[in-house]
């Protein structure tokens, strides 16, 4: 009777693992055009003011409470800092140098930091299956990551400076991941949690934009509205519960097995909306990658 309930969850978490996926991979997409009229810092603060306004609404809809103690006020504000406002800022700051395939594509690094920071410092054990699989992804994510430098449009010393920011953002969104797999975080309920570090990442967007920008900033266009709403509402409310759930449930490596899988996507969107050419290197790439998150994600040990 003990096996029912697991083999559900499972479900819900593989489930929740291809929707990610498929959603994520659609958001980069996105990122490119809301980078075209206004400048990053308020981009990025209007899709996470209407992202914490959705989750708090979401979360009075399932009745649950916003009341958190101080210390978990004091994690979700660090964690919505590190999230909401330092990864988000350094990527769509990124995508000003890399094209969003190339980005998409180093960020599927994310495993390897949440996995050696979630072994350090929360004691999640890595396992053999596990490490012998992201050897297999990271050699696709590599050649993935030679296909796209090659056909880069920016200059050598543009490709680095968007190197160094997408390599920040990866460290500050993996230091939040590891800080949800606290025992502090565990024992929140989900939804209010991440709308209140939604809301404190909002509020730290709209100080760096405020700084760098000036006064705010906005776009009436009809296309650049949709996508606020689109990353907002699908790639931020939808998602994050979900995300947060599987570091709950498999921990912050496993978890990030979502990255490796997500540039695939990415670039199967873009061969149809943008005519994006598959080369050997990357139909190469995308196999070991794939072939590498199948290694990682089956059985337990």
């Amino acid at each position: 009777m003990s096996e029912a309930p697991v083999g559900r969850s499972q479900a819900r978490n593989f489930a929740a693992f291809i929707l990610l996926t498929l959603i994520w991979g659609s958001t980069w997409l996105v990122i490119k055009d809301q980078i075209s009229a206004v400048p990053v810092g308020w981009t990025v603060t209007w899709r996470f003011a209407l992202a914490a306004a959705g989750m708090f609404a979401l979360a009075l809809v399932r009745r649950e409470s916003l009341v958190l103690s101080r210390p978990a006020l004091g994690l979700a504000a660090v964690t919505g800092l590190f999230q909401f406002a330092g990864n988000f800022q350094l990527v769509y700051r990124s995508e000003h140098y890399l094209t969003s395939g190339l980005v998409a594509v180093f960020f599927a690094l994310l495993l390897v930091p949440n996995a050696l920071f979630a072994r350090i410092f929360v004691g999640t054990p890595v396992t053999g299956r596990f490490v012998g699989g992201s050897v297999v992804a990271l050699a696709g994510i590599g050649v993935l990551f030679l296909h796209e430098y090659r056909i880069a449009p920016a200059g050598s010393s543009g490709v680095v400076t968007g190197i160094v920011l997408v390599s920040f953002a990866l460290l500050s969104a993996s230091a939040s991941n590891v800080l949800l797999a606290t025992d502090l975080a565990r024992r929140q309920t989900l939804v209010p949690f991440i709308a209140w570090s939604m809301l404190y990442g909002a509020l730290a967007n709209a100080a760096i934009a405020w700084t760098i920008n000036g006064t705010p900033q906005f776009d009436p266009r009809p296309a650049y509205l949709a996508g606020i709403a689109y990353l907002a509402i699908i790639g931020s409310v939808i998602t994050f519960p979900l995300y947060t759930g599987l570091i709950r449930d498999w921990g912050p490596g496993k978890a990030a097995y979502n990255s490796v899988a997500v540039p695939v996507v990415a670039m199967g969107l873009s061969t149809l909306f943008e005519g994006y050419k598959w080369s050997t290197l990357a139909v190469t790439g995308a196999l070991l990658a794939m072939a590498g998150l199948l290694i990682a994600l089956s059985g337990r040990k």
